[in-house]
């Protein structure tokens, strides 16, 4: 296990990293990695330096028992710089991306239940953008998902950045795009975190951290108080609860691995993919420290 103390808190904090899986499987990049059901979900991605081609392979990683498998689901789609999100416990909807030729803003969906792919048709009021790769895919709700970053054709041009609603509808297999009236800067490869905002009715913003020149976050979307449930789902070994990063709640199991002393404060949790190793992150505050 290695730990690093990030600049400005030398001797007051660390992070902690403990491999718990390594796979040549998981070995990718630009790829999406979904939790589903208690399990990762990893989808196309380029698998090589220098690699063009995207993959079209969809791997899923068990955590409890440390094992990747290759899934044999039918109709797996050829993508990389794409994002992905779960929809109902059932669908996994992969947004966007790179085929290998062009950029994409269709969603296709694997089934989990029945184990296949399917391609998801935009309704008569669809209007998509103009093509999205190294964009962000952020869930809402299981029907709305919030879509930012960079679009294709000439539209790359611009200097700033289109945002998007994604409303889906499992039942008909259909999606349907709508634009926001608000823009970003122009973003891509960045990273989106929903987080609440402070105060006695707390809400729920969605910030963009980098994909462009800027050092500050920018704010693509405010909801107040309510209109965002907090979602906990993903169970590691032992039977234990890891929540959704929606309110900061801890991952139990991670503190465990990582040797956090029980009831440290201010601790936070992750799993991160480092090239082919599946990693554990955990930071958390000494509890003399301020």
């Amino acid at each position: 296990m290695a730990v690093a103390v990030p600049p400005g808190r030398a001797g007051g904090s660390g992070w902690a990293w403990r491999p718990v899986a390594q796979d040549a499987l998981l070995a990718r990049a630009f790829h999406s990695c979904t939790e589903l059901q208690g399990r990762l979900y990893l989808v196309g991605g380029l698998l090589a330096g220098g690699a063009r081609e995207p993959s079209s392979d969809t791997v899923v990683f068990d955590p409890a028992g440390g094992q990747a498998v290759r899934l044999g689901a039918r109709g797996s789609p050829q993508r990389s710089h794409h994002d992905a999100a779960p929809v109902g416990g059932r669908w996994l909807c992969v947004v966007g991306g790179w085929d290998g030729s062009r950029r994409l803003a269709t969603v296709a969906a694997l089934d989990t239940e029945r184990g296949v792919w399917e391609a998801w048709t935009a309704t008569p009021s669809n209007c998509p953008p103009a093509g999205l790769s190294s964009h962000t895919c952020t869930r809402l709700s299981d029907r709305e998902l919030r879509v930012a970053g960079r679009e294709g054709s000439i539209r790359t041009q611009r200097r700033y950045g289109s945002i998007y609603t994604l409303r889906l509808d499992p039942n008909a297999r259909s999606y349907c795009y709508k634009e926001e009236g608000c823009h970003t800067v122009s973003r891509s490869g960045h990273c989106a975190a929903l987080l609440q905002t402070p105060g006695p009715h707390p809400g729920h913003q969605l910030l963009l951290f980098g994909g462009c020149n800027s050092a500050e976050p920018e704010v693509a979307g405010l909801w107040s108080h309510g209109k965002i449930k907090t979602v906990c789902s993903f169970s590691l070994q032992g039977g234990t609860t890891c929540c959704s990063s929606f309110d900061g709640t801890a991952c139990k199991a991670c503190e465990q691995w990582a040797g956090v002393p029980t009831g440290a404060p201010g601790t936070t949790a992750s799993l991160v993919f480092c090239g082919g190793t599946l990693c554990c992150a955990v930071w958390w505050r000494n509890s003399d420290q301020s």
